[in-house]
């Protein structure tokens, strides 16, 4: 049989069977707080796993082999490292803390509902600064996702990119519109069973394929490929990792500090007891993929020397010569999983910062549940269609694109959930100033500053990270003390957690 036909039944398979889990859950969705976060219900398992398999989208399977296959696997070591610390740290403190605080501040079901609730932000500008930053940031990560889909439907089907990325974007559309955030969790944790499944099928063929007793021999050839403290490049020479460059890897880790997408998670588990379960699942997962994903950039390297034109389809290019052709369609179709785990979860996340926080909150506070319902979609659809018109022409590799959106809502968000969480004296101002010093330090580094070179080179995270923390102590110890209210339910959130603990 054709292996596009082969590869076109496996994707429709696939296809209809998310469709089919979005719909079967549709009718479940009778308020914004079931559409949003599924009512606080998911299990430690789904949890885990849907965090997973929202997080690492088509970086996983694309990006981070194609850097390991271009340039070794010093950056990408330090960088999982880096990730895998603030995973553990996440689960550990942050998961428990903000699945109760959330309840406490007004039972808050997006994460600006729960800054402008922890704050009692009247004004509400706090929320509405807090859903423009992941309305904006969000939809560049959103177009990132079509392109990876339509690079990957484009290669599959033998069918124009534009073509391809359109009829993804529309699929991934359908089914988040009609499933809403409890389906889409579902889903994700099976697709992330897909995906690791589909990374060990690769591994297992190519190490077939390859030998193990050559591997060493074979990558002899590459000098500084296998070293962590250096890097390689296509020139046959390799020279020591720079300061700035270990540093930019580790930074990438700060994102898993503020992203939307993945501590909605933390607020929607069924009951925080079960929070130290989900953690040793999502750890687990995280090592096994991330590990293998580097080891797939090594076989890749191994397999193909240094033919490939394209890095970022070393997965694709490894399935289809070392698997038999229905088995290569479906760890392709992984790709697809990966990256729709993603934007589905990016979009439902933008959508309820559009619906929930700024409709309800600004426009209509009066909504009722069927306009809200009927808004939610139509913000989807409409969010979705930016990202399609950004994602025609891409010019920028996805693993470029996904860093500048991971900064930009990681260096936003991350310092303010952790000092909202962990100190009692951020303030309102604070809060607002470091959100906005840490958003414009990203702009102003990625624009123009990391052109001076130097120490300016280094993962516009950081810099961002670090004014953003210093903007929120200085604004807040200058500023009134909370109000008691404010520190009677810290007290209360953090009593809570100790208790669970």
């Amino acid at each position: 049989m054709n292996s596009t036909i082969i590869n076109a039944i496996a994707v429709l398979l696939y296809l209809a069977f998310i469709i089919t889990i979005g719909v079967a859950f549709s009718k479940r969705h009778q308020t914004a707080e079931s559409f949003f976060i599924g009512n606080r219900t998911l299990s430690p398992w789904i949890a885990a796993l849907s965090l997973g398999g929202s997080d690492l989208s088509s970086w996983l399977l694309m990006g981070l082999p194609g850097v390991v296959y271009s340039s070794g696997i010093g950056s990408a070591v330090w960088l999982i490292l880096a990730s895998m610390i603030c995973i553990y740290f996440d689960w550990k403190w942050i998961a428990p803390r903000l699945r109760n605080y959330s309840q406490i501040a007004n039972k808050s079901v997006t994460l600006p509902d729960y800054f402008s609730n922890r704050f009692h932000d009247e004004n509400k500008v706090l929320l509405l600064l807090s859903a423009v930053i992941i309305a904006v940031f969000f939809t560049l990560y959103v177009s990132t996702g079509f392109i990876a889909c339509g690079k990957l439907f484009s290669d599959m089907l033998n069918i124009n990119y534009q073509i391809a990325m359109l009829l993804s974007a529309i699929v991934i559309v359908s089914y988040t519109a009609i499933g809403g955030f409890l389906s889409d969790s579902i889903v994700d944790s099976i697709k992330a069973m897909f995906i690791i499944i589909s990374l060990i099928l690769v591994l297992v063929f190519c190490l077939r394929l390859a030998g193990t007793s050559n591997m060493l021999d074979e990558m002899g050839q590459y000098e500084g490929f296998l070293n962590i403290f250096r890097t390689y490049s296509e020139t046959g020479m390799s020279r020591r990792l720079g300061l700035t460059e270990v540093l930019s890897s580790i930074g990438w880790s700060l994102g898993y500090f503020g992203m939307p997408h993945l501590l909605i998670r933390f607020m929607a588990i069924r009951s925080p007891t079960e929070i130290r379960k989900s953690r040793l699942i999502s750890v687990v997962w995280y090592a096994f993929t991330l590990s293998i994903a580097i080891l797939i950039g090594v076989m890749g390297r191994i397999v193909f020397g240094p033919s490939l034109q394209d890095s970022e389809k070393v997965f694709i290019h490894l399935a289809n010569k070392v698997l038999p052709p229905f088995f290569a369609a479906l760890a392709l179709s992984s790709i697809l999983a990966a990256q729709i785990s993603t934007s589905d979860s990016q979009l439902l996340v933008t959508s309820s910062a559009i619906v929930n926080d700024v409709y309800k909150g600004f426009i209509n506070k009066d909504a009722s549940r069927k306009q809200t319902m009927w808004i939610a979609r139509i913000a989807i659809i409409v969010i979705a269609i930016v990202g399609a018109f950004l994602a025609l022409s891409p010019r920028e590799s996805i693993f470029l694109l996904i860093s500048h959106a991971w900064s930009g809502v990681g260096a936003a968000f991350g310092p303010l959930v952790l000092f909202s969480l962990f100190w009692k004296r951020t303030t309102l101002r604070g809060a607002l100033s470091g959100m906005i010093s840490g958003g414009l330090t990203v702009l102003i580094w990625t624009i123009w500053l990391s052109k001076l070179g130097g120490l300016f080179e280094v993962y516009e995270m950081i810099p961002a990270f670090i004014v953003s923390s210093l903007f929120i102590v200085f604004v807040s110890l200058i500023d009134c003390r909370p109000s008691e209210d404010i520190l009677s339910e810290f007290n209360l959130a953090k009593t809570r957690d100790k208790q669970m603990l």
